[in-house]
């Protein structure tokens, strides 16, 4: 492997990494997409069969299903982390080792979220300030979840798996499959079609977790069929522990990251207050533009955890200059794609707003909002690449601590001070956003430059 390297010229290394990211990218930015039409499908499902109420229910359970989840998403990408690396070192038994551990952690954690779910969830709903009129049908829909949850974490974290391998296929086409059956169950199982039981609103929750678990099932079984590394054979089945340094590993890894993720929920809740204190109108610009600037993030994000994976890879294999190429050709895809993308928004900007708006100021405002905002998501996908590539190392805590600082010391308090105390208004608060992605640029990048560049670099499973 390291006689190869050496013998690669670095030409050949760059257009090897080009290739090899994105076709690893394709699958990663389809399967998010696919995500988001699946969601909004099922929203449309219930807020036209079942009205607003039930649209109301369903959308007050998210923010709490997420707020638990979180810890998981965290796990999980720790683990793809140390997947990339045993991957890279073509060290099976480290990763069936990885796979036991997480698996038995995520299922002991989904069965812990599962009872405490279940039984706190009427209380954490009236402390999220619920609705009284829905807060008995969002608790039963949350405890069908809740009851699912072990086995929709498996999924989860095998999908992660396999994105540590370098697949990002298989992940997408059980994605489609899990889709599929997620939207065909959906008016079978709300309106009871076929002598099926009428569940209502709760057929929305069932479908979801028929469609993960089914979906899981065909993934284990297409997986052994294939006599996949992940597959889980009686290898894999030993391997069911808590491996203790693996654990420790894994948490030290993904804590940060869902320590993260919980404070940008919480940013974006005060990031709302302040758009609120403007009317509706602004309120509903707010929706649209986040709508919008979503589609343009999921290139940056999906390149984050793209280079991480492939930087891990590298890392595992000890192919240090092929690790200079997944940094470059991350940066090089997020100014490409990112940049057409925001291009072709600015360029037909109205009539894409249009699409979700009918009453012109509301337009006139997120029109404003985009184009302030939006050329900076090539800063964050930038920072987010810089980041990546130290976390695939193990360096995980500085990463995180700037990112929180952009968010908490930057976007929020500067969106706060200009649209309340400048005449920019709401035009404020978006200042914030392009704010805190270039100084969380210019810090990741002085960590990685200053810091990171000249620590020894080296496997996290040896």
């Amino acid at each position: 492997m390291e006689v190869q390297d050496h013998l690669e010229t670095a030409e050949g290394r760059g257009q090897s990494v080009w290739r090899s990211m994105s076709l690893f990218l394709v699958p990663l930015l389809l399967s998010n997409v696919l995500q988001s039409v699946g969601q909004l499908v099922g929203m449309v499902f219930v807020g036209r069969w079942l009205g607003v109420d039930a649209l109301a229910a369903v959308s007050s359970f998210f923010p709490l299903f997420f707020l638990l989840i979180s810890f998981t998403i965290g796990i999980g990408s720790g683990s793809s982390i140390l997947i990339g690396q045993a991957y890279g070192a073509k060290n099976e038994e480290r990763m069936k080792a990885i796979v036991g551990t997480t698996l038995t952690f995520t299922f002991m954690l989904g069965v812990v979220l599962a009872v405490v779910g279940s039984v706190f969830t009427l209380d954490i709903l009236r402390l999220m300030g619920t609705p009284e009129n829905v807060i008995d049908v969002s608790v039963r829909y949350a405890r069908i979840l809740f009851c699912a949850m072990p086995l929709m974490f498996l999924y989860f974290a095998y999908t992660t798996f396999l994105r540590g391998t370098g697949d990002s296929k298989t992940p997408f086409y059980t994605l489609i499959v899990s889709t599929v059956i997620n939207i065909g169950l959906l008016p079978l199982l709300i309106l009871g079609l076929f002598g099926l039981p009428k569940f209502g609103i709760y057929g929305s929750a069932y479908a979801t977790v028929i469609s993960n678990i089914v979906t899981f099932i065909v993934l284990m079984v297409y997986l052994r069929k294939r006599k996949h590394p992940l597959a889980f054979d009686r290898t894999a089945l030993r391997s069911l522990k808590m491996d203790k340094k693996l654990l420790a590993l894994l948490l030290r890894l993904g804590i940060p990251s869902s320590i993260n993720m919980i404070l940008v929920s919480l940013s974006e809740i005060a990031v709302i207050s302040f758009v609120n204190h403007y009317g509706s109108n602004a309120t509903a610009a707010y929706g649209v533009v986040n709508q919008v600037a979503s589609y343009v993030q999921m290139p940056a994000v999906s390149l984050g955890i793209a280079v991480s994976i492939f930087a891990a890879q590298s890392i595992g294999a000890n192919q240090f200059g092929r690790l200079k190429q997944v940094i470059k050709v991350g940066i090089g895809l997020n100014y490409l794609i990112g940049g057409v993308l925001i291009v072709l928004i600015y360029t037909f900007s109205r009539q894409i707003l249009a699409l979700f708006l009918t009453d012109q100021d509301t337009l006139h405002i997120a029109r404003n909002l985009i184009m302030i905002t939006l050329w900076s998501y090539l800063i964050f996908g930038h920072a987010q690449i810089v980041s990546a590539t130290m976390r695939a190392s193990g360096t995980v805590l500085w990463p995180t601590i700037i990112s929180i600082f952009a968010i908490w010391g930057i976007e929020v308090p500067v969106a706060f001070i200009l649209s309340h105390y400048t005449n920019l208004g709401i035009l404020g608060i978006w200042v914030g956003y392009p704010a805190a992605f270039v100084v969380s640029l210019l810090l990741q990048y002085g960590y990685y430059r200053f810091v990171w560049k000249k620590k020894q670099i080296t496997r996290l499973i040896q």
